[in-house]
């Protein structure tokens, strides 16, 4: 275990950071290649990868039910160097884990058609995601005990392990990919079907690696069969603090839904368009995903050992850091967006789409940025309900007047892109608003706490 209770606030922010963005940068690179040979398919492939991708967003939306919990409840225990307890939150959270997985694959797999037929522009995107699902499915259930896993070790502030296995899972990723789409020396391509099969192939590797971790002698965490009878009052916390995450996600996957529902009378080509977008804006947040990883682990020990002027630091200095990041990527998608568009497809129409959104778009990154910061910061301290009121303000802001203006004769899709600025800088207010009253309400004690040891404490 790593004490961040101790030393540098900024410097286990950068520590721990740096981990997690060497993840996401080969994570980057991932979904950017992965999107570059899809877009060598056609429209159509991107636009059924597209549709099929939006099912990532349940999936996140289920393993940070779970995940967020995790590290949460992990932190607080090693922050009061409970080890025990760190132990029983880690083997529910994979005994839990498990069983939300089985339901997920069965649930989906049946699901599978309809899904696509509703969503899909055209009969061949549908088609296409049809393919990419039959392996992207099983690749997701896999994603539960891989999540809840890197999970417990954010929690003990062990971020190396994790990093090493995802970035070798990503590179073997990158590499397989190519082949089974292309057959390149197999002579047997698969199409939009190979870029799925690599993802559950590396996903396969990394949680058998990672899985490795638990069973060293020396692990503080470990898999013990006396932990893994159901504890449904230990389910309970998990969910408590995980569901309303959870469902942060669930409603970014409701958002999609809405997104590709209205774009479907604009074709392929929107489909598509929006589709990379949304994938580039995703890879230029990954320096502030990586930061959010970072920052519940370093607020939440200090959060469990009662250290309320640490956890002040830590968001002032990840708020700090995210500004900074958030800005640079506004200017270059304001600056090149078709340029960034037309790297993943040549199809005027796709780059036309595409440019629009990342120009607009763009405005809201800070605020953005700002809200994932906020939302760690809740995390760590077990209270994720202000979260989740703050993105469900945000999706009501978009979601209905899009349906309402969408039956509207000269609906134009860049309303959609402004509504949604509108809508974060409302989240990001909120947010900050909700943050400071938690502050007052749950650091307050931990500041009085203080003030009455150090007043009952002998003189020197």
């Amino acid at each position: 275990m790593q004490d961040l209770t101790t030393g540098s606030v900024t410097r286990h922010l950068l520590k721990t950071t740096s981990f997690m963005l060497v993840t996401m940068v080969f994570q980057t690179l991932y979904f950017l290649v992965d999107l570059y040979w899809v877009g060598r398919l056609g429209k159509e492939a991107v636009a059924g990868v597209g549709v099929a991708g939006n099912l990532t967003f349940i999936v996140l939306a289920m393993t940070q039910m779970l995940g967020v919990g995790t590290t949460t409840l992990v932190a607080h225990a090693a922050g009061r160097r409970d080890r025990e307890q760190a132990l029983r939150v880690f083997n529910q959270s994979q005994v839990l884990s498990m069983l939300v997985a089985a339901v997920f694959f069965g649930a989906a797999t049946a699901l599978r058609p309809a899904y696509t037929a509703a969503l899909a522009a055209d009969p061949e995107a549908a088609a296409r995601a049809n393919e990419y699902l039959r392996w992207f499915i099983p690749a997701m259930g896999l994603q539960f005990g891989l999540v809840a896993m890197g999970s417990a070790l954010r929690g003990t502030g062990q971020f190396r392990p994790g990093m090493i296995v995802q970035t070798a899972t990503v590179v073997i990723n990158i590499l397989l990919a190519p082949v089974l789409i292309f057959g390149w020396g197999t002579g047997r391509p698969m199409g939009v079907a190979g870029a799925a099969l690599a993802t559950l192939v590396a996903i396969l590797i990394g949680s058998v690696w990672l899985l490795g971790y638990f069973l060293q002698e020396d692990s503080y965490l470990r898999f013990t069969p006396r932990d893994w009878l159901p504890r449904l009052d230990l389910w309970s916390k998990l969910l408590k603090i995980g569901l309303p995450a959870g469902a942060e996600f669930a409603l970014i996957a409701v958002y999609l839904f809405v997104v590709y529902a209205v774009t479907r009378p604009f074709g392929a080509a929107a489909q598509a368009g929006f589709g990379i977008g949304q994938r580039i804006v995703q890879a230029g947040f990954m320096p502030v995903v990586a930061l959010g990883f970072a920052v519940a682990p370093v607020a939440g020990q200090n959060f469990g050992a009662r250290r309320a002027d640490r956890v002040r630091d830590t968001f002032r200095s990840a708020a700090l850091m995210s500004t900074g990041v958030m800005l640079v990527f506004a200017l270059v998608s304001q600056a090149a967006p078709a340029a960034l568009v037309r790297v993943f497809s040549t199809d005027a129409q796709v780059v036309a789409v595409g440019a629009e959104y990342l120009r607009i778009t763009a405005w809201n990154y800070l605020a953005s940025g700002l809200v994932f910061v906020a939302a760690s910061m809740f995390q760590a301290m077990g209270n994720t309900i202000p979260s989740l009121a703050t993105s469900f303000t945000r999706i009501v802001v978009v979601a209905v007047p899009v349906v309402l203006l969408a039956q509207r004769p000269g609906f134009e899709l860049r309303w959609i892109w402004y509504l949604s600025v509108l809508s974060v800088t409302l989240q990001m207010t909120l947010s900050l608003l909700l943050l400071r009253r938690e502050f007052r309400r749950r650091l307050g004690r931990a500041d009085r706490s203080v003030l009455a040891a150090g007043e009952t404490a002998p003189a020197s």
